[in-house]
């Protein structure tokens, strides 16, 4: 293996991340301001307009993309399709954010002043604080980095990095300070996982009652397994009278007991079980029971109703078919 490619490759995560660090330290009260003025764009019913060219322009798509998905409306802008009509996308209460490192893009100014004449606020991030976009800027956002990683010094590398991350931390900011929660997550993400995680809850999950293997204590293993086979599930739940969580056995535990020899089938519920088994509450979020699922190693869950009552079981394998897997 050539060694050579492994530690030029290193060199570029060093200096990117040097890059990112340095920023980090330097980050201003104009940060802070910008976060303020786009707080008041979108609470007065505005949106937040990201603007650049090359490859500004496609971290100024991503930042859009993240800010949208995270409750704070933003879109992209391509400055060239805005000085052929795209300007219609500005309206009133809107913010644009340039993005330019230099700070000097011919592209991107050219199409600033007639932005400007709309009446919309600008705000700038460039590395460049006396350049000409920063001038032209209602407020302009410092973002100096030490150095690119290409070796002749002339390909943005550092540069989108570190305006990356700094989007992300525009984004994040902004969905704490304005209260975006889990719930409001889900229902911009209706689609995939991401949205399933956030928008289902154990009910949803759950297999019910008739396709759950409920015993007393006082059953037999082999009851507890006839039961488990007409459900085609993995555990048998034991249950009080009144249909009260005390335990669980699962099919592991039967080919432990098979194991030590003997005659497991005649054992009680009450001599096998696992007593009060890991549970979790009807509307406990899917994100939630992943997390419990894969923090405990279990397969079978029970989920209790709130009149504490068993109201059925999550059974791992049945979330690959729900796409949770």
């Amino acid at each position: 293996m050539d060694r050579s490619v492994l530690e030029r490759a290193r060199e570029v995560f060093d200096i990117e991340v040097e890059g990112i660090n340095y920023l980090r330290d330097r980050l201003s009260e104009s940060f802070a301001e910008m976060v303020e003025r786009c707080a008041g764009a979108l609470d007065r019913g505005g949106k937040l307009v990201i603007t650049g060219i090359g490859k500004s322009g496609y971290i100024g798509k991503k930042m859009a993309a993240t800010l949208s998905s995270v409750g704070s409306p933003a879109i992209f802008m391509h400055p060239v399709e805005a000085r052929h009509g795209d300007l219609g996308i500005l309206q009133k209460n809107d913010l644009l954010i340039a993005l330019s490192y230099s700070g000097e893009t011919e592209e991107l100014l050219v199409v600033l002043n007639p932005a400007k004449r709309l009446g919309v606020e600008l705000v700038s991030i460039t590395g460049n604080a006396e350049s000409t976009l920063a001038k032209m800027s209602d407020l302009a956002v410092a973002m100096p980095v030490p150095r690119e990683a290409c070796s002749f010094g002339l390909v943005p590398t550092t540069t989108t990095t570190a305006l990356l991350v700094l989007g992300d931390a525009l984004a994040m900011v902004l969905l704490d300070k304005r209260g975006f929660t889990k719930n409001d997550f889900g229902r911009l993400h209706p689609g995939g996982a991401i949205g399933r995680m956030v928008t289902m809850r154990a009910c949803d999950m759950m297999r019910p009652l008739e396709r759950t293997a409920l015993v007393s204590a006082d059953r037999t293993v082999r009851d507890a397994i006839c039961e488990m086979g007409r459900v085609r599930g993995g555990s048998a739940v034991v249950v009080d009278d009144e249909s009260r969580l005390l335990g669980i056995f699962t099919d592991g535990d039967f080919r432990r007991l098979a194991e030590k020899g003997g005659d497991p089938l005649s054992l009680k519920m009450r001599d096998v079980m696992t007593a009060n088994p890991v549970s979790v509450d009807a509307d406990m979020l899917a994100v939630e029971v992943m997390k419990i699922l894969e923090k405990r190693k279990i397969d079978d869950l029970v989920v209790t109703g709130s009149d504490g009552k068993v109201a059925g079981t999550i059974d791992i394998q049945d979330l690959p078919g729900m796409k949770m897997l």
